[in-house]
């Protein structure tokens, strides 16, 4: 049976090595297992996330900031077994949790992995790290499992998800999809000091250059549909990982003012659980190597 796991459907038979659009066959690959302090601060907390991430991915954004992990051109295969113990060494490294980055295309083997992992001990929050352009249905199989979900929302706009992530759907996948994860997770659980998310949403969004209006209607969505019971993290960390000849809005990085009227817009809605980013953060590395640390 052809692969349904994303919005694509592109029915690859991944099972018997054919490789399907996120570029995978069902061969788990991962290029990086380790801790991670370039999250929401209440997911990496003092000792960091422990973050593994997966090789492909189902979106391929043109502007990918993590472009040689989606095009698949690095990663190490390793096996259901394998990547329980990583998930086991990675919690006695002390991590705050299991971070999962890009996982949507290796669902049912990680599923299988995180029970196993379970049955020897593991006991920290797994957190569910995505595009968002997620099927409700590959979600389900998590239920359960996961206990915090990391969705972006890119884009109001087909015209926009359309010519930066080929995904003209990607809305409207993206919301039925942060549907079925607050269905699953609901409101926000910290733990008692309040430094850690253990229970909830947060929801993702990067500001692209030259696209203000479209980050607002993202916005007014969220706040109209949620209210305060998912959080927001407002990125103004856009780096331009190339030359857009075709594309020259992406070719600068995200002004003070536009980043500031998006987060000025944000407070006039009434939002009061966000994230915000301050200071020259697209000049920091967010990028971490792909060079299979961990794995």
């Amino acid at each position: 049976m052809g692969c349904r796991l994303c919005p694509r459907e592109c029915n690859a038979d991944r099972d018997n090595g054919e490789k399907g659009y996120c570029g995978e066959t069902t061969q788990i690959r991962a290029a990086r297992a380790a801790l991670h302090m370039w999250e929401e601060p209440c997911i990496s907390g003092v000792t960091g996330s422990g973050t593994v991430f997966f090789t492909g991915c189902p979106l391929k954004c043109i502007f990918c900031q993590n472009a040689p992990l989606a095009s698949s051109e690095t990663g190490k295969a390793v096996s259901t077994e394998r990547l329980s113990e990583i998930f086991l060494t990675l919690q006695a490294q002390n991590a705050c949790n299991i971070n999962l980055v890009t996982p949507t295309h290796f669902v049912p083997q990680i599923a299988d992995a995180l029970r196993l992992a379970r049955a020897n001990g593991l006991s920290i929050p797994i957190v569910y790290n995505t595009g968002g352009y997620e099927k409700p249905e590959t979600l389900r199989l998590f239920e359960g499992l996961v206990d915090i979900y990391l969705p972006d929302l890119k884009y109001v706009s087909s015209r926009l998800s359309t010519r930066y992530s080929h995904a003209p759907n990607y809305f409207s996948a993206a919301c039925a999809a942060l549907a079925e994860m607050f269905r699953q997770v609901g409101k926000p659980v910290f733990s008692k000091d309040g430094s850690l998310l253990l229970r909830g949403v947060i929801v993702r969004h990067l500001l692209l250059p030259g696209h203000l209006a479209d980050s607002k209607r993202v916005v007014k969505y969220l706040y109209e549909t949620y209210g305060n019971d998912v959080y927001l993290s407002l990125m103004n960390q856009y780096t331009p990982v190339r030359s857009f000849p075709d594309y020259p809005k992406l070719n600068r990085r995200v002004s003070h003012k536009e980043y500031r009227e998006l987060v000025d817009y944000c407070l006039s809605l009434g939002v009061e659980n966000a994230f915000i980013q301050e200071g020259e953060t697209a000049s920091e590395s967010f990028i971490p190597p792909f060079d299979c640390e961990g794995i």
